[in-house]
């Protein structure tokens, strides 16, 4: 059953090692026959959230940037996949950011239903991710029908474009897309 995918990619880095990665996990998704979006957050113009909760009343964010195009992504689908680099034990500030931006969407009809993480770590244990995975299950618990289904970890990946040569992480990757 073909369905709609969205992969975020939140690394600002040149050749980031979690964006080749998710680049990988598009291709196994668009090979077993998913409609598939791509968004990179390089680029992107994406504010802080200021609190005001005005979303909640209004459903949409005061703040005008790229956030309000990504959101309406973000909303339309049945999956996303967040690829990050780990920083500091955590996902990166840009994903942060941004998941903190989405706000919006908690009383709205979302179609959303199974979140993923990819993530790449410079540290080669698979306790590295745990705090990134558990802070992306702190986001997915405010929305009752999604759930957070897993996770790709590139453990012992740390120079620009290493993870090219971690064969199985990039099997791993491309069988998330492939399997969704």
């Amino acid at each position: 059953m073909s369905m709609k995918v969205l992969i975020i990619s939140t690394s600002l880095r040149t050749n980031s090692n979690s964006d080749i990665l998710a680049r990988k996990c598009v291709r196994g998704a668009l090979d077993a026959g998913h409609e598939v979006e791509y968004v990179s957050l390089k680029g992107k113009n994406i504010e802080y959230c200021i609190g005001c909760l005005s979303c909640i009343k209004s459903g949409s964010c005061v703040l005008k940037d790229d956030v309000k195009d990504i959101m309406e992504k973000v909303k339309q689908v049945e999956v996303i996949i967040f690829a990050t680099p780990i920083y500091y034990y955590e996902m990166c500030g840009q994903m942060k950011t941004l998941l903190d931006r989405l706000n919006p969407l908690y009383a709205s009809e979302y179609a959303f239903r199974d979140i993923y993480m990819i993530a790449t770590a410079a540290e080669d244990e698979d306790s590295t991710f745990d705090k990134a995975y558990n802070g992306l299950q702190g986001w997915v618990d405010c929305f009752e029908k999604a759930t957070l289904k897993g996770i790709v970890m590139g453990a012992g990946i740390s120079e620009a474009s290493d993870a090219l040569n971690h064969k199985n992480v990039l099997k791993k990757a491309y069988e998330l897309g492939r399997n969704l």
